[in-house]
């Protein structure tokens, strides 16, 4: 069942994504690695930001996440995970479909060049890779981060 988030379950979203963006680890460069992964503080930041995370939940237990956050004229796919341990099974795929279906605007995704099957899976489902120059452009107008990791990330589209 796909449900929005509740405040009782920051705890699960925390440490899905944790335990998910181990993937990360030795694929991204390293000065961008840290543990954990996610800090409390910086899940806390995000949701105050607006990231409104929904839900893959199976047996009342939360199983994989994925945010939305609406910024200016976009709405931004945040935070997608699913739990290690429950991967391939299309809680990712499903969680995304219905997020499209909510979505009034273009939706953009960031992640890390290096996560290969990440862009793949986005690929997979309508998104479509932008340019180098198109990708810093909209990775300083929409994200908040670092120089550093616009270079080393990729940005997917999928307009409405």
């Amino acid at each position: 069942m796909i449900a929005p988030c509740a405040a009782g379950d920051f705890d699960d979203i925390l440490a899905i994504i944790n335990d998910a963006a181990v993937a990360y680890r030795g694929v991204i460069p390293a000065d961008r690695w840290h543990e954990p992964y996610m800090p409390r503080e910086e899940l806390e930041r995000e949701i105050a930001a607006g990231v409104s995370f929904h839900g893959v939940f199976e047996d009342a237990k939360l199983v994989a996440v994925m945010g939305l956050q609406d910024v200016q004229d976009v709405a931004l796919v945040r935070h997608a995970y699913t739990r290690t341990a429950l991967r391939g099974r299309g809680a990712g795929a499903m969680l995304l479909e219905h997020l499209k279906a909510q979505a009034t605007r273009p939706l953009l995704v960031g992640t890390w060049k290096a996560a290969t099957w990440a862009v793949g899976f986005y690929e997979k489902r309508g998104f479509r890779l932008v340019g180098d120059e198109e990708k810093d452009r909209l990775l300083k107008r929409y994200w908040n981060v670092p120089e550093r990791q616009i270079e080393e990330s990729v940005v997917l589209r999928r307009d409405q």
